[in-house]
């Protein structure tokens, strides 16, 4: 067994160096045990000269790759950086092959990397200290300090900084870029006079119309919220400026449209939560203005956000033969949904639908309640935990009151079922056409409740 030794946990050069003359030997990966430094990982593995030979050649897109993956906190990265290696000289196509459970484990590492150093570049904060040094605390995933060292140096010229992490530190005297040891945060300052001036500054900038909080903690966990001034006010921001719209438009003189085609021209400039951002456009609802019947959806989906009407999707198609089989006639039906623009979450090409929060489907709410105040419907059918939330102000499981009318705050009442995405998100062991048989008995019986026998 043969025992390579790198100098520190990001010695890349070291390994690279190794892996490729073990590599032009044709070294079998489990005869070789990587270590870092002196602390042995094999008791039985020994050192021996790397064997000499010409370097082999591996395409520019595996160095990139090894060169990030290297950095990764993972045990056997080195281990498995090297079998590739080995790999790529008798499969010279090997990173084409996307769908490789090792290639994509090593591409997985190197993605990780790669998004660690963004964050030290995003979130890093320095703190100004006595005679005119500048220090900065931070706690990476990975082994990136030193790999970072150019970006902060090159932004960074002309100050004197230290960079602390638990694992290691930079010092930098504006010519000479010098390791430390590991620091701990009571190391770094706490604050420096300019936050002061930097909060006011960031609170009168802050616009919350523009932030997403489930996409903000995603992209900055709070683990670094500690290190940065500003994120101390975030909070209170969001809570006092939704706090403060919600009660400019309570107040606000409004007048009330006069048609549906005025209410629907208003809406495509509705700004009333940030979902509008993302959306291609505002999806209103359609149907008859003197309908007997309006049923309200959840939210628009992929497909409804590109057509700009609701229900045309999957769920949609759904939908039109359950209520074809419930005795509904859809073009006598005013169709809606609770929220009027589509949230998704990106996940490459596709669009994945994400359920609206409360805060969400509350600033909607004014607009389903003036279609209710225009169609004065004769039966109210909700479908799903959004739209039952929406017409009553208040969560409800659908399980509980599904195949009854809830009462509703203004005294009128909704009938409640399942939406149509539900049957299309069935497990296949589930029996669908009992499913879909009993969401069509939902919808008969709301019908049959308000009318009678006859169809509408």
């Amino acid at each position: 067994m043969r025992r390579i030794r790198l100098e520190a946990e990001d010695d890349v050069d070291g390994w690279r160096g190794a892996a490729r003359a073990l590599a032009a030997a044709r070294v079998p990966a489990e005869d070789v045990v990587w270590q870092v430094g002196d602390h042995p990982t094999d008791l039985f593995a020994e050192d021996a000269p790397l064997p000499a030979g010409p370097a082999p050649r591996v395409p520019r897109r595996f160095l990139s790759i090894a060169a990030h993956a290297a950095l990764h906190r993972q045990p056997e990265r080195f281990s498995l950086l090297y079998r590739l290696l080995l790999r790529l000289q008798s499969q010279p196509h090997l990173l084409e092959d996307e769908a490789d459970p090792q290639l994509r484990q090593v591409e997985q590492l190197a993605r990780q990397v790669r998004r660690d150093s963004h964050k030290m570049h995003a979130f890093l904060r320095f703190r100004e200290v006595p005679e005119g040094r500048f220090v900065a605390w931070h706690e990476p995933e990975h082994h990136i300090l030193r790999a970072n060292a150019g970006f902060f140096v090159n932004r960074f010229t002309n100050m004197k900084w230290s960079i602390l992490t638990p694992g290691g530190s930079l010092h930098w005297d504006g010519e000479t870029l010098l390791d430390g040891p590991p620091a701990r945060r009571a190391d770094a300052p706490g604050a420096d006079p300019v936050e002061g001036a930097w909060k006011a500054y960031y609170a009168a900038i802050f616009n919350p119309a523009r932030v997403m909080v489930d996409a903000m903690l995603k992209e900055m966990p709070k683990k670094y919220w500690r290190n940065m001034p500003e994120t101390a006010l975030v909070p209170e921001l969001i809570a006092g400026a939704r706090k403060r719209e919600l009660g400019m438009i309570d107040t606000a003189p409004r007048r009330a449209p006069v048609s549906l085609d005025s209410l629907r021209e208003e809406a495509m400039g509705c700004r009333r939560c940030p979902l509008w951002q993302p959306a291609t456009r505002t999806v209103f609802g359609e149907g008859p203005p003197d309908a007997e019947i309006m049923i309200v959806g959840e939210q628009p989906g992929d497909q409804e956000d590109l057509a700009g009407r609701p229900f045309v999707g999957p769920a949609g198609q759904l939908f039109d033969r359950a209520i074809a089989e419930a005795g509904i006639d859809r073009a006598r039906v005013y169709v809606t949904n609770s929220v009027k623009h589509f949230k998704f979450e990106p996940r490459g090409k596709r669009r994945i639908h994400a359920r609206p929060n409360a805060g969400e489907i509350d600033a909607c709410k004014w607009w389903v309640d003036q279609e209710r105040r225009m169609i004065r419907p004769q039966l109210l059918i909700a479908m799903g935990a959004t739209a039952l939330r929406s017409l009553t102000g208040r969560p409800i499981p659908v399980g509980q009151a599904r195949g009854t009318a809830v009462p509703l705050p203004d005294g009128g009442s909704a009938w409640v079922t399942v939406h149509p995405s539900y049957l299309l998100r069935l497990p296949p062991d589930a029996d669908k056409d009992a499913e879909f048989a009993r969401f069509v008995s939902d919808l008969r019986q709301a019908r049959v409740s308000s009318f009678g026998a006859k169809g509408v």
